[in-house]
């Protein structure tokens, strides 16, 4: 196919130097670590940040191979994107839990993104100032603070940095391929495997050969001017990118298989998506001119979506196509910007349902771009004849880009902390049981349960059916002691959602510490059931179990739970309780010393590793533990009086005297411990003494034969 050279526009400013273009990338990436730098020091939010990291074993373990098989397999939580996963497990691998470094990763995602942009349009057109603009403006766009600060979202930047570098790979093969070079099927490649790397990070990208095929008619006008043979260089082109075509169709159907967006759709009518994804449209323009008021999620307007917004916006988007599609000729980058914008927005608009709010800012990461590019090309070409064009084009483009960095510096402070982004969210918002909801779970962990329950009650007030809100609330008066009415609240969240595995945890766990274990354990085994891949769901089980005196059952789902989570510590303690109680004992010492091995502070391994020990007659070893635990943990009462008793029975009857002392400190009510020290003290041939704890064990005990026994003996001349 015979196709022109890259577009030089007559009126574009063009610049021979690499100067300018080394200033602009440090100027975009010096800028973007000033602006996007402070979010270094916020931490997560309580929005998926959990799911995605600090609550998911999976990732907080690090990048291990069970780690890069699960996330090849993993699809629950909406998207099927395992580059991501990895993404914040290599993070996890160097920066533990520190929520900065997770945030660095982002920042440096964002500020590469960037580059890559200007770059990019900087060799398709020789435009070196617009080219800048359209970098600065998506790099510090307040509508990019969702994506960039919210460590869970790194699914928008690092599918937006391979997204750049496959359209860059793609400019590359058509360069070579004009001149019939060795490297273009090189570049081709590189570019199927740029894009599947995208697709792995988010199928948001989906659209990318649609974008080609823009960046084909312009800049690089590979189709024919004037238009002459359309339909064979469209039949050409397309063929060309067939392979891209079906990596997009393959990541769809992936998608279409994931239980969250089964789940979603269809749940509105189509006629209310199609109003309302003509209504977003229409919003994302306004708040690229105006970005006030961003929040999230913005709640839908199920009974306030006015049939003028509907019919304005329709007008609206109309009117613009028909212009970019008339003014093509003249004006392509026009028609190039648009429709990048209204294509690459098509997969979230809400027209197939895959989430419940009216639309989101991250949704316009790579979107808004083609909105920047018509802007500042328009701009270029209406300004032409100016005399003080570059003043004040230059003055301009300084002030806008200025006053964006402002505007996303503030936007970035409400991310500071669950409770700054969910109270800004509702100052901007009505009606919004989810912020409401997630304010009161950020209120929990800092004790203020009367404000967490308001806010539970106010979301349910808007939204009834919020069985999340029903659950919460539900934990926060368990909190609070008042379990009846905490009973009465995950009952209505099951009632609501009889699969919400969350509800049936927490409420098997409030079951189980009210010693209703038969219940407790039906509510584990569906919640195993549902989610059969969760550590801590057959950690719980086990313990109901191992309560419920179900040792072999109980072992069986410790072994779940450390095959799912290898570095369990708890999982291996318990697991040793149980094999203990099964009296196979080598199989439990075991597993109390791999509890050991990775948590050496953990005092109740280290306890029971001593009962195991002493059950085995290997009293010094057993000794060594229960010292262990009691440094561990100085109130360790067990500990005290098992030690007392391996030290009674290695004769070293001193030092079991300091530890029934001990123990007696703080455990003054125990009517054996008193008779074990009566008995010591009597091998002390401390008569007086060993009578005073016989009758005080008969005084908290009166049937206890065994003091009875021997303060007859003692008071018998």
């Amino acid at each position: 196919m015979k196709s022109a050279s890259p577009t030089r526009e007559a009126a574009v400013v063009r610049q021979n130097s690499t100067g300018p273009v080394w200033g602009i990338c440090v100027f975009l990436a010096l800028a973007v670590l000033l602006v996007f730098g402070q979010t270094l020091w916020n931490g997560f939010v309580n929005y998926d940040d959990d799911l995605y990291v600090y609550d998911n074993p999976h990732v907080a373990g690090g990048l291990t191979w069970q780690g890069v098989s699960w996330a090849l397999t993993y699809s629950q939580i909406g998207h099927w994107h395992p580059l991501t996963w990895l993404s914040h497990m290599l993070d996890c691998q160097f920066f533990g839990l520190n929520a900065g470094g997770h945030h660095l990763t982002n920042v440096l995602l964002h500020a590469t993104t960037a580059i890559l942009l200007f770059l990019l349009l900087r060799r398709l057109t020789d435009a070196l100032w617009p080219s800048a603009f359209v970098a600065a403006a998506f790099a510090f766009h307040p509508l990019r603070v969702e994506s960039v600060a919210w460590v869970a979202e790194r699914k928008d930047v690092l599918s937006g940095f391979f997204f750049m570098l496959t359209l860059l790979t793609y400019v590359r093969y058509v360069e070579q391929s004009k001149v019939h070079g060795s490297k273009s099927k090189m570049f081709y490649g590189l570019t199927l495997l740029l894009f599947a790397m995208g697709l792995l990070s988010k199928n948001m990208v989906v659209t990318l050969p649609f974008v080609l095929l823009l960046l084909d008619y312009w800049p690089l006008r590979r189709f024919p001017f004037p238009e002459q043979s359309v339909t064979r260089t469209v039949t050409c082109l397309m063929v060309e990118k067939f392979p891209l075509f079906i990596l997009s169709a393959a990541s769809c159907l992936a998608t279409s298989f994931v239980s969250e967006k089964i789940a979603t759709i269809d749940r509105l009518p189509v006629s209310f998506r199609l109003e309302n994804a003509a209504v977003s449209y229409a919003t994302y323009l306004w708040q690229m001119f105006y970005p006030t008021g961003l929040a999230i999620p913005y709640p839908l307007e199920l009974h306030n979506l006015s049939s003028w917004k509907v019919a304005g916006a329709v007008i609206l988007l109309g009117a613009i196509s028909l212009v970019a599609i008339m003014r093509r000729g003249k004006r392509p980058y026009f028609m190039v910007g648009w429709f990048w914008f209204i294509g690459m927005l098509t997969p979230a608009i809400g027209a197939v349902q895959i989430s419940y709010y009216a639309h989101a800012d991250r949704y316009t990461y790579l979107p808004q771009i083609g909105l920047y590019l018509a802007i500042a090309w328009a701009i270029n070409d209406l300004t032409a004849s100016w005399h003080q064009r570059r003043i004040v084009l230059g003055v301009t483009m300084a002030v806008t880009i200025t006053a964006l960095m402002i505007c996303t510096s503030i936007q970035i402070s409400y991310w500071r902390n669950s409770e700054s982004l969910w109270t800004h969210t509702l100052a901007c918002t009505t009606n919004n049981f989810r912020a409401h909801n997630n304010l009161g779970n950020a209120l929990v962990p800092q004790g203020r349960l009367d404000e967490a329950i308001d806010q539970y009650q106010q979301a349910l007030q808007i939204n009834p059916n919020y069985a999340e809100a029903h659950n919460n609330l539900g934990n926060a008066l368990n909190m609070q002691g008042r379990l009846n009415e905490a009973i009465d609240q995950y009952q209505q969240a099951l009632q609501i959602d009889p699969d919400y595995t969350e509800a049936h945890y927490d409420f098997g766990t409030v079951l189980m510490r009210a010693g209703r274990l038969a219940e407790a354990i039906g509510h584990f085994e569906r919640a195993v059931e549902l989610v059969p891949d969760n550590a801590g769901f057959h950690y719980n089980l086990g313990n109901a179990l191992l309560q419920n005196g179900q040792m072999e059952e109980a072992a069986g789902h410790f072994k779940k739970a450390l095959e799912i989570q290898p570095g369990f510590a708890r999982a291996f303690n318990n697991l040793g309780v149980a094999l203990m109680r099964l009296k196979r004992m080598d199989q439990a010492i075991g597993n109390f010393q791999k509890a050991i091995g990775l948590d050496p502070a953990y005092a109740e391994a280290h306890y029971n590793l001593g009962c195991a020990l002493d059950s085995e007659n290997r009293l010094a070893e057993a000794a060594g533990q229960y010292q262990k635990a009691i440094q561990l943990k100085p109130d360790y009462t067990d500990a005290h009086s098992n030690l007392a008793d391996v030290l009674v029975a290695q004769g070293r009857l001193d030092e079991a005297v300091k530890e029934y002392e001990q123990t007696i400190i703080l455990l003054p009510g125990s009517a054996e411990v008193h008779f074990r020290f009566g008995q010591t003290l009597q091998m002390q041939k401390n008569l007086t003494a060993a009578k005073t704890q016989y009758q005080q064990a008969v005084r908290l005990d009166p049937d206890h034969q065994g003091a009875r026994q021997q303060l007859h003996m003692l008071e018998t001349p």
